[in-house]
């Protein structure tokens, strides 16, 4: 899963230059995204012992420019396999990238094969010992391992998971994604699943489209971060001189 131009639109040309080696191996790791680094929401000011040591539950929601899930297919050509991944992009309140999840499905008729992977792009600042846990709806939790960091995030994946698991995802409401911050303090991200199972099961976008998408997305971080930019000179510019010492 490569977060090409946003943060989780997980590049197709990665992904169709040879995603899946012979014999569905597992995926090769992707290219050094090039968005922003998501960063690790900081926890709110705890009241009490309990509240700072207990677990941490981080509501995300979509990308907003990201209109759904995208699903994006084609064919590694060495192999002869079908790859098809669903991915979505998701922020914090503030509207800063966070989290992005991507499930790869793939398949080889010859060898009659077929393999899927939960893949996700996690802040930078996590614990990777013990790697993630992920439940759907409170049901029985999928472990997984971070396989690689690069300098905008970290990528922690689950390969061989089981069918059921991807249908609890299309019929669920809430994927709960739990790490360990550098306190080890467990931190759960919940991710909001409505259109996973319609983008999953529906037809793929057409690489032009997304090509078009991935260029509204580029444009757009660009515009925010001139915007911040302009603010954060504003408000240098604004800031009162220091009084003189006597």
């Amino acid at each position: 899963m490569s977060f090409a131009k946003s943060p989780a639109l997980l590049c197709a040309a990665a992904l169709l230059a040879g995603l899946a080696g012979p014999a569905l191996a597992q995926p090769k790791k992707p290219a050094a995204p090039a968005a922003p680094a998501p960063t690790a929401p900081a926890p709110a000011a705890p009241t009490n012992q309990t509240a700072q040591t207990g677990p941490q539950i981080i509501t995300v929601k979509s990308e907003p420019s990201q209109a759904d899930w995208t699903k994006v297919c084609g064919k590694d050509q060495a192999s002869g396999t079908d790859i098809c991944y669903t991915t979505r992009d998701f922020v914090s309140d503030q509207g800063q990238p966070v989290l992005a999840v991507a499930v790869y499905e793939m398949k080889n008729a010859a060898q009659k094969q077929e393999v899927r992977v939960v893949r996700y792009l996690l802040p930078l600042g996590l614990l990777l010992q013990p790697g993630i846990r992920f439940t759907v709806d409170g049901q029985q939790a999928t472990p997984g391992k971070f396989a690689v960091c690069f300098p905008n995030g970290c990528f922690a994946e689950a390969g061989g998971v089981e069918p059921a698991l991807i249908a609890a995802m299309k019929k669920g409401t809430t994927l709960n994604v739990s790490v360990q911050n550098q306190t080890q303090r467990e931190v759960t991200f919940a991710v909001p699943l409505a259109g996973f199972g319609k983008a999953f099961d529906g037809p793929a976008m057409d690489p032009k489209v997304l090509e078009e998408q991935q260029k509204k997305l580029q444009s757009e971080l660009e515009k925010r971060s001139e915007e911040m930019r302009k603010k954060l000179e504003a408000e240098k510019g604004a800031a009162p001189a220091a009084a003189p010492k006597p």
